[in-house]
């Protein structure tokens, strides 16, 4: 006697092939997104010229597999946590919309938010005449700072609150609030106390960050954020295929 050969049923011979169908999309998902991340950070480190080793994660939100069948990533972001451009260094947060992987054209839009602590931010200031940099703090969302004024035999100090503002790309750091011998004063009775000495502390600083900063990025706007400085920074989408907005900036 012959053995019949028993036969599943269509609908199980089915539902084997919906889950073979289905574990081959997950790993076609997860081969797609790793090459792609890793395509990213590698473009990114050489178009910027940064380490080999810089401590970049990149993540793309969604499904990856339809957005490289059209052609354009909905999102990309990129974050670090310590990353140095012509000696400014500190966090960074990137997020790029409509980011194209074919062809010559621009992303739709793109930011940046970069946050320095206090050292980092005594670094930068380091390179700018006239700021007692040892004395800079960042608190209490203020950024201050302890300047001396020389009179005959004796120093008076001053604390010094500083004000954060943007002026054409460039940030500007300006005497907010002064204080001697615990005592609030005002810029007029300041001078008026110690006459044209005390102007050295009454002026404003300006730093550019222009070429520290590659060239399609431009600093929008400073705030000061418990005992960090964030800055939010405007990018050019061009700058993933214009070598000449991957390029330091410079100062006017």
């Amino acid at each position: 006697r012959r053995t019949r050969r028993r036969r599943w049923p269509w609908f199980v011979t089915l539902g084997i092939v919906v889950v073979l169908l289905a574990v081959g999309v997950v790993i076609a998902e997860q081969v797609a997104r790793s090459a792609t991340v890793s395509t990213v950070r590698s473009m990114i480190i050489d178009q910027l010229d940064l380490p080999a080793d810089q401590q970049l994660d990149v993540e793309i939100p969604g499904i990856v597999l339809p957005q490289l069948i059209t052609g354009t990533l909905g999102e990309v972001r990129v974050a670090s946590d310590d990353v140095s451009f012509e000696g400014l260094s500190g966090a960074i947060e990137v997020v790029a919309s409509g980011v194209p992987i074919r062809g010559d054209a621009a992303a739709d839009s793109a930011h940046a938010r970069l946050t320095l602590d206090q050292a980092q931010l005594r670094s930068l200031l380091a390179q700018v005449d006239g700021i007692p940099v040892d004395t800079v703090t960042i608190d209490d969302d203020r950024v201050g700072m302890l300047a001396e004024l020389d009179l005959f035999l004796t120093t008076i100090e001053v604390g010094v609150t500083l004000e954060t503002e943007v002026e054409q790309g460039d940030l500007v750091l300006s005497p907010d609030t002064l204080t001697v011998a615990g005592a609030e004063l005002s810029a007029g009775a300041l001078l008026e106390q110690f006459g044209p000495v005390a102007e050295s502390i009454l002026g404003s600083w300006t730093i550019c960050l222009a070429d520290r900063l590659p060239a399609g990025l431009t600093l929008e706007a400073v705030t000061v954020e418990n005992d960090h400085i964030v800055a939010d920074v405007d990018i050019d989408g061009a700058i993933i295929v214009d070598e000449a907005l991957q390029q330091p900036g410079t100062c006017t």
